[in-house]
């Protein structure tokens, strides 16, 4: 089910989403504003977790490699806080947090932009993505056991702890200034959509926020932004008839796309470590 529900091209349209969820985490937030180069690379992060994403279901046993790593990277991120409270990045709740916002985020991205997945595919994506947590060291007690306990979890640490962060403001003011993002949409397919992709990105990203969310982190959103959003959300799901199989499992392709750039960082570390 998650070679399934993770791997249309369509989805690239939610990356930003479970960006903004991760990074209005306070203790995320430090992290990144301590060891973060987004400003200068802005996308990267970006395709970083869709390099992430991709190997943990589709890399087979150098998923299991590189979730050894990414944890040994995560280990060296710690420092104190502005309120002079230490962080780490491996923190079980915000560490947890980053896998909790991709397994939602996909649940939603599909509903918006390819098809809403079913209650029975909803729970088998979930228990099979929970799971390969455990890859990355997301331990079985560090998310709820079920997707109904899971939305209360994920409503709760949304009101709770999220808040407009430096690293929110940051994103923003980057994604607004930085240059067209890299996208493996091609030359044939992008035109369909009629919005320029660093539109079609921010559209998809705020818009799936929920209203009150939006308010608590002071997130503006207007009646055209809404009437993009439903066009962007009416010619994605529109595309699917039309589209070639091989963009509704994308995931291997991404990994050949960028080969290199998951070679030369932690994750292709992992991959090419001995055992």
């Amino acid at each position: 089910m998650a070679w399934r529900a993770t791997s249309d091209l369509r989805l690239y349209f939610g990356m930003l989403y479970p960006l903004l969820l991760q990074v209005a985490h306070p203790t995320i937030d430090a992290g990144v504003t301590e060891y973060s180069d987004f400003e200068r690379r802005p996308w990267d992060r970006l395709l970083r977790i869709a390099d992430y994403v991709s190997l943990l279901v589709y890399g087979g046993a150098d998923a299991v490699a590189a979730g050894r790593r990414l944890r040994e990277v995560h280990k060296r991120f710690r420092g104190t806080n502005k309120d002079g409270s230490r962080y780490s990045a491996l923190e079980p709740r915000a560490y947890a947090w980053v896998h909790a916002t991709l397994l939602e985020s996909y649940v939603r991205s599909n509903a918006r932009f390819t098809h809403p997945l079913t209650s029975d595919e909803i729970d088998r994506f979930f228990r099979e993505y929970k799971d390969l947590g455990r890859l990355i060291g997301v331990r079985e007690r560090d998310l709820p056991p079920t997707w109904l306990e899971f939305r209360a979890y994920f409503d709760t640490t949304a009101q709770y702890v999220l808040t407009r962060t430096d690293s929110v403001n940051r994103v923003f003011a980057t994604v607004r200034d930085a240059g067209p993002p890299p996208m493996p949409i091609t030359a044939k397919l992008w035109p369909l959509i009629r919005i320029p992709a660093r539109r079609a990105l921010w559209l998809g990203g705020v818009g799936m926020i929920d209203p009150w969310l939006r308010r608590r982190l002071n997130i503006g959103w207007t009646t055209l932004d809404e009437a993009q959003l439903r066009a962007l959300c009416t010619v994605s799901r529109a595309l699917g008839p039309v589209m070639p199989a091989g963009y509704k499992t994308i995931g291997p392709g991404h990994l050949r796309w960028r080969r290199d750039e998951i070679a030369s960082g932690p994750l292709g570390r992992a991959a090419a470590a001995p055992g």
